[in-house]
């Protein structure tokens, strides 16, 4: 059911540069919603949005998950999404919403995709291959269409990823649920270990 009266608090969380609550306002007016199948593996994470200060994620080890993170997010000019206490309804009836924008960049991370088109649908048919989102399977089919028009120069890598990210998809743990935040401090190749995903270069 689609939202309507999310859009003057989306007007008003972009005038006020609240990208976060913007992102979930968007996804939750639009009917974004986990399958049915996967919501079981999310109660771990329901409410679960601890604020991400990227300066102390830069005074880890080097060689730590959240220095990475911190990293790629400065290297690519990207703000953490924050949710205000206001929307905690939302957050909690609508996780997948919330739980989906607050880790893309963190699976950029992991999986080893940049943040170029090619980049982005590696993620995206990660996401369709672990069964998040119906809604994610038409995000795909129009990404493969429109993404090699929109970068003719990564047709070939557009392509690649797709089948890279489904692949990665099938060997790895479910990882919408998994609290990345609780981790930070942990050797990043630790916890691609203790999520399967092994062998996978940044």
């Amino acid at each position: 059911m689609i939202q309507l009266q999310h859009i003057p608090k989306m007007i008003r969380a972009q005038r006020e540069h609240r990208f976060g609550d913007f992102a979930i306002l968007k996804a939750d007016l639009l009917g974004a919603k986990a399958n049915d199948a996967i919501a079981p593996q999310l109660t771990s994470v329901i409410g679960y949005y601890p604020p991400i200060d990227l300066d102390a994620l830069l005074q880890l080890p080097q060689d730590s998950f959240g220095y990475a993170y911190a990293q790629h997010m400065n290297t690519n000019q990207l703000t953490p999404i924050h949710v205000s206490p206001a929307l905690d309804e939302v957050a909690r009836r609508n996780v997948f919403a919330l739980r989906y924008a607050v880790t893309h960049d963190i699976f950029h991370v992991l999986l080893g995709f940049d943040t170029s088109y090619a980049g982005e649908i590696g993620v995206l048919a990660f996401a369709v291959e672990q069964g998040y989102s119906e809604g994610q399977k038409f995000a795909l089919t129009l990404a493969k269409l429109i993404y090699p028009i929109l970068a003719p120069g990564q047709r070939q890598a557009i392509a690649a990823n797709v089948k890279t990210g489904q692949a990665i998809a099938k060997q790895a743990d479910f990882l919408l649920g998994y609290r990345f935040e609780d981790h930070w401090h942990e050797p990043l190749e630790i916890v691609k270990a203790q999520l399967r995903l092994d062998g996978i270069k940044n």
